[in-house]
């Protein structure tokens, strides 16, 4: 029952350090895309544009 019981802890130990990661990434995340600033949108062409194609 010793080894299984070391198992389990282990199992566990690794459980709780990929949170960690997972939950420090998240907040990474949260602090570069708060910082990233949306610009303005891109203006639209008043009427439109002819796009040549060539077929040959």
């Amino acid at each position: 029952m010793a080894h299984a019981e070391e198992v389990i802890e282990r199992a566990h130990s690794v459980v709780t350090a990929l949170r960690a990661k997972r939950e420090r990434e998240a907040e990474r995340r949260r602090e570069v895309f708060g910082r990233i600033d949306v610009g303005k949108p891109l203006r639209m062409p008043n009427r439109g544009i002819q796009l040549s194609l060539k077929l040959q």
